[in-house]
């Protein structure tokens, strides 16, 4: 079964930097193209990022564009997200899901919880 499993989310400082990590198994990784979506609290789901199985092609939202660089690294199931500059408004639960081959997710980690504050 298919399996997304983020890490590396913490507390940071305005300003500070933090990378994700998120883990595949159970499909072929290197066959789809893959998200990062966040929920800030009280907040809807909002799309991140997200990289195509080549790894060259890469789609940023507005508000993070010039601050996060999403990466893959097929041989080892992972897609990484470097955040830099990071400001109180990029605290929410992110999550990294799979492309269902139509440009949107089917499957989707658990999350990991990025909190900026001093």
């Amino acid at each position: 079964q298919v399996q997304l499993v983020e890490s590396g989310g913490g507390l940071v400082q305005p300003g500070g930097s933090l990378t994700l990590s998120c883990t595949a198994s159970g499909f072929s990784f290197d066959r789809y193209a893959m998200f990062w979506v966040r929920q800030a609290p009280g907040k809807g789901l909002e799309w991140v990022s997200h990289v195509a199985v080549d790894a060259l092609n890469k789609y940023y939202s507005d508000t993070v564009k010039g601050r996060f660089t999403i990466s893959r690294d097929n041989a080892k199931n992972t897609v990484y997200l470097q955040m830099s500059s990071l400001e109180s408004e990029d605290t929410a639960v992110y999550y990294c899901a799979k492309d269902s081959g139509d440009w949107s997710p089917d499957y989707w980690g658990q999350g990991t919880l990025v909190t900026v504050s001093p």
